[in-house]
């Protein structure tokens, strides 16, 4: 039995040890490799950088080709409907239909109401102007694409 008590009370003391000099152990001991990097990151976040509102890339290219024609857009026509298209977009509504906000690609409600306002003008758009896309902007956004197609 004293064998057996003086054998525990060694593996103990061995347990202890280990533990204490990893505990005390310094940055010069630690593993050394790549930090922890944060599971994500502002852009992660962001908006959405393409927004097509609904448009087919062919459609979203026709608005682009107008865009570049008459709006500053700098390409490419590529059909995607990134921050330097809304930028584009957002020089012709601040001109021509009251867009009080910034000119920085990142459509959002301010957009949407000027968009509407010219929709509903000249492509048939018929409901709120609460700065909200639905169904309806949609088909109105798509007949503006279809006019848009002449500029390609």
């Amino acid at each position: 039995m004293r064998t057996l008590t003086g054998a525990l009370v060694s593996a103990t003391a061995v347990a202890g040890i280990l533990v204490g000099s990893l505990a005390g152990a310094s940055s010069g001991f630690a593993a050394t490799g790549e930090a922890a990097k944060p599971a994500a990151s502002a852009e992660a976040v962001s908006p959405l950088a393409v927004d097509n509102h609904g448009l087919s890339t062919p459609e979203a290219r026709n608005v682009q080709c107008w865009l570049m024609d008459n709006w500053g857009y700098p390409g490419p026509l590529n059909g995607q409907l990134d921050p330097e298209s809304w930028k584009a977009m957002q020089r012709f509504l601040q001109a021509e239909w009251g867009y009080p906000g910034p000119i920085n690609g990142v459509h959002g409600a301010g957009t949407d109401r000027a968009l509407l306002l010219f929709l509903e003008a000249d492509y048939g758009y018929t409901g709120p102007f609460d700065g909200v896309w639905g169904p309806r902007a949609t088909v109105s956004f798509k007949r503006l694409a279809a006019w848009c197609a002449g500029s390609c």
